[in-house]
């Protein structure tokens, strides 16, 4: 008479322990091997890192923290009184404005200096064009 679960060649060099015998017999099915391919491979802070990182485009977000900090030193004090960086999106840098008259004033005369200082610091990729908001 053939046993009462079907055991499955060991992987490995590892035997079953008695307790995984035991477990086999009282199931019926030996669920070791599916047990052992089950268990996840660990990882070091190391290998994760980078990928969450990744993730989270913490390199597109300091590059946008990076923008408001040097807004003010690299504005006309002027205009920086007037308008802040809120932020960016998809290239696009927002801009809040705290009057339309100061928005008319800084589209109309002041948004190619502003863009072509903003590209020479940051270069074009980051920030391709500035959308100015009454806020």
């Amino acid at each position: 008479m053939p046993p009462p679960f079907k055991r499955n060649p060991p992987l490995g060099p590892r035997k079953a322990s008695a307790k995984q015998r035991v477990l086999a017999a009282w199931r019926g099915v030996d669920l070791a091997p599916l047990e052992t391919a089950r268990t996840n491979a660990t990882k070091t802070p190391g290998q994760v890192m980078p990928l969450v990182l990744r993730e989270l485009r913490m390199d597109a977000r300091r590059a946008e923290a990076e923008v408001v900090k040097v807004w003010n030193n690299l504005i006309d004090p002027v205009i920086t009184a007037h308008a802040q960086p809120t932020g960016i999106n998809k290239g696009t840098l927002f801009v809040t404005v705290d009057s339309s008259v100061w928005l008319s004033e800084i589209v109309r005369y002041r948004r190619k200096e502003i863009l072509d200082r903003l590209h020479h610091s940051f270069g074009r990729e980051l920030i391709a064009r500035i959308s100015f908001r009454v806020g």
